[in-house]
């Protein structure tokens, strides 16, 4: 039986092949993470931060939670969170003061993580993003400082006065730069892994697996198990990533080429709405569980968005839920909206169930990540003197889940103060962001 590496392999561990590198998952037998522990005792994991976000709010009736712990209950919209709902922290009457004062969509949608004031007249500049600055204070500590994710395109257009720029971007590296977003999960997949351009042709896995071998051999059998499922979950993911697109079960916009210009991704960004969403949420996980970023944000789709869903049957018509634009649809608030917004929650669900199933010592991947799910608005009428704003995670057991926290009517409800609180949690304590001196206290 193999002896479990008593020393620290230097501050991140990788398994490494031609072009590629693979930082590895938490193991119990070697401080793979870096962290100045003594011989034999396993690292900490890291705290991570995640913003998921969809556009035109959800229906009326139907986003809200009560209750707490394991009697905690959700409305249809976030019924899919049930499983987790102990590590489920939800938030009522928070809003950003700056989203009121302009035009709708892209005024409502530009500062959502910013609380910044909004230039108008097709200008763009809002203020950096809170995800933003946590990557720009922990860059040094991961492969990639942030991973910005998309799943559907940027709208070049002003609409009520302001660049829709606003409504395609939440994360912002600056006060005049979105953050740049990854349609394509190929590219995405290649950034975690990839070191050099033009390799791409090469599985990853096939790449490093001579160092995988080796690096088996020198760890535990609890850990050879760890890195076993952690391997197969990179070759689902790329085995995915491959057939994406191959249903045609096509969204409302295509991309600007029939076939890649490139030997990855094979398919461009998948038409299968469902496929491509769910592959951003695997590469958002293997992200966190590999500790090759700490930050991520996962557009679903844009404010004022396009995108069409035949892979939902329509409730009151044959075929699927493609007969019109989710930004139309926003304003039925009927069944087939109901039906739409399950399924954006579906993924923030697929992602905190996949987490929680990933242990990381005595906790796991998902209490020790912070998930925020917002949209722009509470309903598709466009308003937002409160917003929708779900929590899922224990940010490495520094937040007490499961319970439902109502702020209205409250002098302390800015959604700015929410992140002062999460931030600090994940290591960056600011004396104020955006238009808040004063962190939420509850969180």
């Amino acid at each position: 039986m193999p002896s479990p590496i008593t020393q620290p392999l230097g501050r991140r561990s990788f398994l490494r092949g031609v072009g590629v590198s693979m930082a590895l998952p938490w193991l119990e037998s070697v401080p793979v993470w870096g962290d100045d522990k003594p011989k034999n005792t396993a690292s900490e994991p890291p705290v991570r931060f995640a913003v998921l976000f969809s556009g035109n709010g959800f229906h009326s009736k139907e986003w809200w939670a009560k209750g707490e712990g394991k009697g905690m209950e959700f409305g249809k919209v976030l019924e899919s969170l049930a499983p987790v709902r102990e590590k489920t922290l939800f938030l009522r009457g928070l809003y950003n003061a700056e989203a009121l004062i302009g035009g709708i969509h892209s005024c409502q949608t530009g500062n959502l993580l910013t609380g910044a004031h909004l230039a108008p007249a097709g200008e763009v500049k809002s203020g950096v993003s809170c995800d933003q600055v946590i990557a720009e204070r922990t860059k040094e500590q991961t492969k990639v400082p942030s991973l910005v994710l998309g799943c559907e395109p940027s709208i070049a257009a002003i609409h009520k006065n302001y660049s829709m720029i606003y409504s395609s971007h939440i994360s912002w590296s600056s006060a005049t730069t979105p953050t740049p977003l990854e349609l394509y999960p190929a590219l995405a997949f290649d950034r975690l892994f990839r070191d050099e351009v033009g390799r791409a042709d090469k599985s990853v896995l096939d790449a490093v697996r001579e160092d995988a071998t080796s690096y088996k051999n020198s760890v535990s059998k609890a850990d050879q198990r760890r890195l076993d499922e952690y391997l197969n979950s990179v070759r689902e993911v790329e085995t995915r990533i491959a057939q994406a697109g191959k249903a045609g079960k096509l969204q409302g916009w295509r991309p600007t080429l029939d076939k890649p210009d490139m030997k990855r991704p094979a398919d461009g960004i998948p038409q299968d709405i469902d496929q491509h969403m769910k592959l951003m949420c695997d590469i958002l996980v293997l992200a966190f569980r590999t500790d090759t970023t700490r930050v991520s944000t996962l557009k679903l789709n844009n404010d004022h968005s396009s995108q069409r869903f035949p892979n939902l049957p329509a409730a009151t018509a044959k075929g699927g839920i493609d007969y019109m634009i989710h930004h139309l649809l926003s304003h039925t608030d009927g069944a087939d909206w109901l039906k739409v917004n399950q399924f954006f929650l579906q993924q923030l669900a697929y992602i905190a169930t996949k987490m929680d199933a990933v242990q990381e010592g005595d906790r796991t991947l998902l209490d020790n990540s912070m998930i925020l799910y917002a949209s722009s608005m509470m309903t598709g009428n466009h308003n937002n003197d409160q917003l929708p704003v779900v929590l899922v995670g224990r940010g490495g057991g520094q937040i007490k889940t499961g319970r439902v926290l109502d702020y209205l009517g409250k002098p302390n409800r800015k959604m700015c103060s929410l992140y002062l609180s999460l931030m600090e949690k994940a290591g960056v304590k600011l004396a104020e962001f955006g238009d808040s001196k004063e962190k939420l206290g509850e969180i």
